[in-house]
Formats: C-alpha cells, structure tokens, sequence
C-alpha cells in the first residue's frame, strides 16, 4: 500500500522543487540561497531517511517515493491535491430482477443504501480486477465475472458547497446464491422510494437498465440529508 507522506517545511520543498525538473542535481544546486549548510544538509539528509530522496555519485534524485509525491502535489502551493475519489460500482441483479443493495455504515451518507462499491488501490491491476477484488471483499464472490458498464462521475452539493466528488466505474453480473444480512438486502426496482438511497444510486441503476454496451454520465446531486 503506497501512503503519501506530508512534507511541509519550506526547505524540504525547495529540495523536492528542484528534483520535480531534473533528473538529478548537485548537492549545492538543491540548497536555497541564504541557508545555512547545516540546516540544508539536516532537511536533505531527513528526506533520505524518509525514502523521498536517493543519494546517487554526484548528487541526488527523486526516489520512487518521491515520484510518486510529485505526481500528486500542487506545482504552485506544494501540497497534495484533493482530487476526485474513484471507485467501482456493482449493479448486481438476481433471476427476479431485484437489485442487490448495501447499507452505508460511516458518513458521508450514514444509514443510506448504495450500491456495493468500493475505492480502487494502487496495487490493483485493472478496474476490472478492481471490481472482481470488491466482489470478492464485499460480498464473498470468487473470481466473479463482471461487466463494465459504463462510468459515471458524481458531484455531490450540499447548502452550495462541494460535498464530494467521486469517478464510478460501473460493473454488473447476475447472481441469485448471496448471503443477505441487515447492512445487505435485495430490493424490487419499483419500491425503491421506500429507503434513503445515496447520491445517484436511482440515477446509475437506471442507466445500467438500458443495457448499452458502455454509457457515461455525469450527474450533480443536491443532498440535504
């Protein structure tokens, strides 16, 4: 599991500012003007022992660590950008046509029901082997055969703010041989006004109906809940 480690002194961000375009550079080319060599060399040698830099002969270069780092962190003000949370999503369907659904159990969206989902890892291979993952960590399935869908993305407003913002990759199978229980239940298409669904749930089912060979939408939702 790759995590994104903070960096926040000022040092430490000129030093990794200076390798984001190069390759590799000298010792007295990462260090800012007017700093004190013992503080520079302290910082530089602390980004070492956290695994961002690599000393290499001659000078320095960004670790795998670092690379990393970079490609997430704002070139202006040198944080980690928030970016869109991206998932996949099951539209699982038994012989009766019921819709398989899952309670939420952590906020955003407490005690609503979704679809099974869940976010994509770094180490998956495909979003396909993404999907089969949360299948199986979700609901118990093997080496379930899936089919994407379609994608959607899902801009959630609350009192004009930007709730979250979230990329679906949409999958669905059919299956009647799954354990139900109070957070998992099956639920006729037409009685779904009888339970609170999370943002864009109705919407994303609806559109998997159609049965296209691959759809995307977008949708913005406003949440009051």
């Amino acid at each position: 599991m790759v995590e994104f480690i903070s960096v926040n002194h000022h040092i430490q961000k000129h030093i990794l500012d200076v390798l984001m375009y190069q390759k590799a550079a000298r010792f007295r080319d990462l260090r800012p003007p007017r700093t004190d060599t013992n503080l520079f060399t302290y910082h530089l040698n602390n980004l070492v022992k956290m695994g961002m830099v690599n000393k290499i002969d001659g000078g320095y270069t960004l670790s795998a660590d670092g690379l990393a780092y970079v490609d997430r962190v704002s070139t202006e003000k040198k944080v980690i950008r928030s970016q869109p949370k991206i998932i996949t999503m099951l539209v699982v369907q038994n012989s009766d046509g019921d819709i398989l659904l899952q309670r939420r159990t952590k906020q955003p969206y407490i005690e609503t029901w979704t679809l099974p989902y869940g976010k994509l890892h770094i180490e998956d291979t495909s979003v396909k082997s993404a999907a089969q993952r949360e299948a199986f960590e979700k609901l118990g399935l093997q080496n379930q055969a899936v089919e994407h869908a379609g994608d959607c993305y899902i801009r959630v407003i609350a009192s004009d703010e930007l709730l979250s913002s979230t990329l679906a990759h949409v999958f669905r199978f059919y299956r009647d041989d799954i354990t139900l229980g109070d957070d998992l239940v099956w639920a006729r298409p037409h009685r779904l006004g009888d339970v609170t669904l999370a943002p864009a749930v109705e919407e994303i089912m609806a559109r998997t109906f159609f049965k296209d060979d691959f759809f995307f939408e977008e949708f913005v939702v406003e949440w009051s809940n």
